[in-house]
């Protein structure tokens, strides 16, 4: 008795367990730090890079949020997003997603870059060399306001610095119709009388708060990431930027570097096979910076050069971001099982496009899934259903024998024997599907196309809670089924426990993105349809059996 109860609490446990891991580990666990390449003796960048760290840390100090800021706002706008540049520097100060409503206010677009008081993330970027412009110079401009008009494409703001030493400098920000993806150039032309060899940097300053409105309970990384073929994906958590332990790759020829959020980012996307440097620091108590320094090549007296860079900023919508830049849909991080769950994302993406609608999507899902471990959940529920069976003929050997631990034992392996019931039958197949299961959680938890997406009646968004509860109650209410279905622990305390699974886990559950709780609720329906089947099946046979 004592295995039978051990596999009923291992069922219980392990459900809680991988629930438990999908919200913790994705933050807890240490992210290894890959190998440092070894710099290329031709290329200039970890000098250039400590030369921008320097110059990074005295405009942090002199440049905080709240304080008046120099200049004027410029704002630009199109199909998908608005967009506000700020002449000082030139940087990108807010970048709202017209296409997304707002974390907290739902009747507001997203905004993804802002320059506030209590909330920095702002794309910043310049060049770096004797009376080049950077993030702090003055630039002059048209006032705007620029808009994408009917039969149009593009939208161009072009922002002029101040001339010195013969040097003309334009920065010029390109808005597509359609497109989060923004190009960012610097066009110079070289007045001088003699040869220049700049660099350009491309850079995120963000603070390190968690994104406004996510989940409580509900933890998904928030940070730099980096990019290269030989690295692969590479988180940069804040705390080890504090720490100086980041290992970034420098002096490579491939590869980008983004700010990831919960279903939005940002990236820098270097094209070509460019010699490139990446770079992270604290700048300031909860206030950093990462980037991309590329070699702009030599410029001669008279000549003209022009240095563009790609800034991705929006959702994380997976069927786009792997065709922008290699490796760029790994943002949409589901951890170690990745390889599972990106099949599973793209089942549900192809039901949704039949359905068209998010929560009958996940509805056929979990069909599909439930079918394909058919044979192992039968497994599992008749091995259940047989321990049910002897349940009464177990309660009267540990009457018998319970005294006497040895002898209990031998008896119940002496009835499994005679049964032919294997004690373990019913936890090893549902043990396997765990990892499954684990993966579609973090799918329906990082998709950003499940946000705001409605359902039926209330649930207006999968990836928020049931603001009513009644997904969560019904969810309790069919596990309180199973549970009348399994085999009852003869423990007094082991049964107590079972009792009050269910109930503690739709309190559990009240915090859970409904499309979440969806899933588990039709997986248990079908799992209480398929046991209750099964065991009528065999008591069928033991009964045709019995009247012979």
């Amino acid at each position: 008795m004592e295995i039978q109860r051990l596999i009923l609490f291992l069922i219980f446990s392990m459900s809680l367990l991988f629930l438990w891991d999908a919200w913790q580990q994705h933050q807890r666990a240490p992210v290894a730090s890959p190998p440092q390449a070894q710099p290329a003796p031709e290329a200039p960048a970890p000098t250039v890079g400590r030369e921008l760290l320097e110059k990074q840390g005295e405009l942090a100090q002199a440049d905080r949020p709240g304080e008046p800021q120099s200049g004027r706002i410029l704002t630009v706008t199109t199909d998908v997003v608005r967009a506000e540049i700020q002449t000082l520097g030139g940087d990108l100060v807010r970048l709202e997603l017209l296409k997304h409503p707002g974390a907290v206010d739902k009747n507001k677009p997203f905004v993804l870059f802002q320059r506030e008081a209590e909330r920095v993330y702002v794309a910043q970027s310049g060049l770096i060399g004797d009376s080049l412009p950077n993030h702090k110079t003055l630039f002059s401009a048209e006032p705007g306001p620029y808009e994408l008009k009917p039969g149009e494409d593009a939208v161009q703001v072009r922002l002029a610095a101040p001339p010195v030493n013969g040097l003309v400098v334009e920065k010029i920000y390109t808005f597509r119709r359609g497109s989060y993806l923004i190009d960012v150039a610097f066009s110079i032309r070289n007045g001088g009388a003699a040869p220049l060899s700049p660099f350009a940097y491309y850079q995120f300053q963000r603070d390190g708060k968690a994104p406004e409105g996510e989940q409580r309970f509900l933890y998904t990384y928030t940070g730099p990431a980096v990019y290269t073929e030989e690295t692969k994906f590479h988180k940069l958590p804040f705390s080890d930027i504090e720490k100086g332990k980041a290992g970034l790759p420098k002096a490579v020829t491939d590869g980008w570097i983004a700010m990831v959020q919960h279903y939005f980012f940002a990236a820098w996307l270097p094209e070509g096979n460019v010699s490139r440097e990446f770079f992270a620091r604290q700048l300031a108590p909860d206030l950093y910076a990462a980037g991309v320094i590329v070699p702009v090549g030599t410029i001669e007296p008279g000549a003209s050069r022009t240095a563009s860079m790609r800034l991705y900023a929006g959702p994380q919508e997976q069927r786009t971001l792997a065709q922008l830049a290699p490796g760029l849909d790994l943002v949409v991080d589901y951890g170690w099982l990745t390889v599972i769950a990106a099949p599973l994302f793209w089942v549900l993406a192809l039901f949704h496009r039949w359905v068209g609608n998010w929560g009958v999507a996940i509805i056929l899902l979990t069909v599909l899934v439930k079918a394909v471990f058919y044979p192992l959940s039968a497994a599992s529920y008749r091995s259940m259903a047989r321990m049910k069976a002897i349940t009464p003929r177990l309660q009267r050997i540990k009457e018998l024998y319970g005294h006497d631990r040895q002898k209990l034992h031998q008896a119940m392996m002496e009835l499994y024997k005679e049964e032919k019931i294997n004690p373990l039958g019913g936890c090893l197949p549902i043990l396997i599907q765990i990892p499954v299961f684990i993966a579609l959680y973090w799918v329906l938890v990082a998709a950003v196309e499940l946000r705001n997406a409605p359902f039926v009646g209330w649930i207006r968004d999968l990836s928020a809670p049931d603001p009513y509860f009644v997904l969560p109650v019904v969810m309790g209410a069919t596990m309180w089924i199973q549970t009348k279905l399994n085999p009852t622990p003869p423990d007094p305390i082991q049964a107590r426990v079972m009792q009050i699974m269910p109930i503690a886990f739709s309190i559990f559950f009240f915090f859970f993105p409904a499309g979440l709780v969806l899933y588990w609720l039709v997986n248990n329906v079908l799992s209480i349809a398929q046991q209750w089947y099964i065991t009528r099946q065999l008591e069928r046979a033991a009964a045709a059996h019995g009247k012979r």
